[in-house]
């Protein structure tokens, strides 16, 4: 059994150029070195108050090289769940601020990528065990806006779904067609005013919902049909426009009621081939969100984020409140608390979807994490940046190895009826 020999961590950058974490776990038997993993953690611009909080990168990278180097050395990585409780153990807060988020996230990750290394099998393998599983269904953002674009469009992501796809592979493939075809549309208007951050295109729209038809438009142009072979998903991040009880659209210079958000949305979903809305109503504001959840659940995803923050005790809690939630490791700390969130959602029969977030890297420890864990979708950003493509490419090369036996690919079944 191999155990830690040494935990070290150094700063590097993320995709914004801010500092970050990476963690490396080096295992071995006796003081012979037999493997590594290596692991970083990502930051996000749209944040749930609820969130485990991060420390500056220089102070995180000194906490995993003293105090936590000094806990797990010698302890073996073969029981994630014992490495996590120690980390939650020392440092000892609600929040995660003595050790920080990103050091104990980054670190929680690299073990268990040393772990699968000291077995010489991939992550996804350690993680499923005997179970049979399969790629989950992409959501890949086409514009992106509010904090991940200087609130150019005000919802966060509008997502290409390709519910119509047979595999992994063939929902990337159409999906390239359509994010082709919108840069194009774009160009040719005029209004492609940059590239949000996690790829998106950055356009100058006029109205949000002109962003729909944008991007219906630019899946007919792809030669797909709309809510046939690739329908949308909406991230409105609604707690990042909610202040003093309304929700404020800056591109239409209108502030709406709960109320009048609803009826939106109700009428967004009646005009467009939407499947999913994630975080339509903030972070507290549960009556509005269980309200829509009982108006629309029935018909489309109603995804908690920042309602969430990959808590299990708030799923528990959620009496009513949306159908589905995004697993974030880095919002809780540890993988077996992002865990503990998925067999929970599993058991009150919630949809997950695991999550990267706006500051991302090359690690692709999230892909392994959704085949493992057997979660249907995955959600990483566009198509387009290297640390995305990275987490996409990844997905191709599991998709190969599992071959024949991977499971049948949900997107069909998940969004039956689209």
């Amino acid at each position: 059994m191999a155990k830690i020999l040494d935990v070290k961590g150094r700063k590097v950058w993320d995709s914004r150029g801010r500092a970050t974490v990476e963690a490396e776990v080096v295992v071995g038997r006796g003081t012979t070195p037999l493997a590594s993993g290596r692991a970083i953690a990502p930051a996000g611009a749209s944040t749930g108050s609820g969130e485990a909080r991060s420390l500056p990168a220089e102070e995180a990278v000194r906490n995993i090289n003293g105090r936590i180097r000094d806990a797990l050395r010698a302890l073996s990585t073969a029981d994630q769940a014992a490495l996590d409780q120690r980390l939650v153990g020392l440092d000892g807060t609600p929040d995660r601020s003595r050790l920080g988020a990103n050091a104990m996230v980054a670190v929680s990750m690299a073990c268990a990528q040393a772990d699968a290394a000291s077995q010489k099998i991939p992550l996804w393998k350690k993680l499923s065990g005997t179970k049979r599983v399969g790629l989950p269904v992409p959501q890949i953002q086409i514009f992106g806006g509010g904090a991940h674009a200087r609130g150019r469009i005000d919802l966060q992501d509008f997502m290409a779904v390709c519910v119509g796809a047979g595999s992994f592979a063939e929902a990337l493939d159409w999906t390239a067609q359509v994010y082709a075809a919108a840069g194009a549309r774009l160009a040719k208007r005029g209004v492609l005013a940059g590239v949000a951050d996690e790829g998106g295109y950055w356009p100058a729209f006029k109205s949000n919902e002109e962003a729909l038809s944008e991007l219906v438009g630019a899946i007919s142009d792809a030669g797909l049909e709309p809510g046939v072979d690739v329908a949308i998903a909406i991230d409105v991040a609604a707690t990042q426009i909610h202040r003093g009880g309304a929700y404020h659209l800056a591109l239409e210079g209108r502030a709406l009621s709960a109320g009048q958000l609803h009826a939106m949305l109700m009428r967004w979903v009646e005009r467009y081939p939407i499947v999913s809305i994630e975080d339509p109503f903030a972070e507290d504001d549960a009556e509005a969100m269980q309200a829509f959840t009982r108006d629309a659940g029935s018909r489309i995803q109603v995804v908690g984020d920042d309602f969430f923050v990959t808590r299990e005790a708030r799923l528990r809690s959620a009496n009513g409140a949306c159908n589905a939630v995004l697993l974030k490791p880095n919002q809780v700390g540890t993988l077996t608390e992002t865990l503990a969130c998925w067999e929970a959602a599993k058991a009150l029969g919630y949809r997950a979807i695991v999550s990267a977030r706006s500051g991302e890297s090359e690690d692709t420890t999230i892909v392994h994490l959704a085949v493992g864990w057997g979660v249907p979708q995955l959600k990483v950003g566009s198509f387009a940046r290297s640390e995305r493509m990275a987490k996409w490419n990844e997905g191709l090369r599991i998709e190969e190895a599992l071959g024949a036996r991977a499971l049948l690919y949900p997107a069909r079944k998940l969004f039956k009826g689209a």
